[in-house]
């Protein structure tokens, strides 16, 4: 049995491998799985952020191993999120294109269904330096269930007369569309450190009143500062976070005490 990192109330951190975390895990125990894994774009390129010029390099754990390498990594992730999802849970995988169609394929593979592809649109994204090609200003969500019968989770009504205010594209009472316009990471979540990939919490909020429901568990195996661990316990969800970065862990822990301490403030 596993300990894990940090334990408080339905919320669990495990340092580690996630393919020998995911092991320990029981079978068909997880809602929904929220999967932000290496992109593996770290090859010395440079970027703009905040006007500067900067190298894109966020650590070793983001470079290519090659594309064998790569493709087999997320297979076996993949599989193993696989053994844990219940029969009626789904998984989204957020990527860019060096990493995305390789997870799809991966998911195919495995026997997932997928169900959507998300283009999620950053209005304030950051220029193309080189000029030599478009300005990359979205990330790809891949949306699958388990099964190609399954019965999964859909808050359909919740998504069309939701309030999106900050989406442009949404269009009051209609639909919501495959394009969702949402900003990078804002400063004020990170208040008490930053990740290189941290994803705004106006994301994940999404992504979980879509697919999961009150008391779900939810599963992130690339946890990073855990901003999936941040919108589950703001609506109310269980939690399973996996890194084998510590000093990520401790970020996802400080996080996470900052947004309890203030929603115990704001609480009548």
């Amino acid at each position: 049995m596993i300990e894990s990192y940090y334990k408080e109330d339905c919320f669990f951190l495990y340092h580690g491998s996630c393919l020998d975390i995911l092991k320990s895990l029981p079978e068909n125990s997880v809602d929904m799985i929220f999967a932000d894994p290496p992109y593996n774009l770290s090859n010395g390129g440079f970027s703009v952020h905040s006007g500067r010029r900067v190298n894109v390099h966020k650590g070793d754990w983001d470079q290519s191993s090659g594309i064998d390498e790569d493709f087999a990594f997320h297979s076996s992730w993949i599989k193993a999120c696989r053994r844990v999802l219940k029969p009626t849970g789904t998984i989204w995988i957020s990527g860019t294109y060096h990493s995305i169609y390789q997870c799809g394929f991966a998911l195919q593979m495995a026997g997932y269904r997928i169900l959507n592809d998300i283009a999620w649109f950053k209005p304030n994204a950051s220029p193309n330096i080189g000029c030599r090609c478009f300005s990359a200003s979205h990330e790809t969500l891949i949306w699958a269930c388990k099964e190609q019968k399954a019965k999964y989770t859909f808050n359909y009504e919740d998504m069309k007369f939701g309030s999106w205010g900050k989406d442009f594209i949404k269009k009051p009472e209609k639909q919501m569309r495959s394009v969702w316009a949402i900003k990078t990471t804002p400063l004020s979540e990170k208040t008490v450190g930053k990740h290189p990939t941290q994803k705004p919490l106006e994301l994940l909020n999404r992504i979980l009143q879509a697919s999961t429901k009150e008391g779900d568990v939810v599963l992130d195996p690339f946890t990073g500062s855990s901003s999936a661990e941040i919108s589950a316990y703001s609506l109310s969800r269980s939690f399973i976070g996996i890194d084998n970065n510590r000093q990520f862990l401790n970020l996802s822990i400080k996080r996470f005490k900052e947004v309890k301490l203030m929603k115990r403030e704001l609480s009548p």
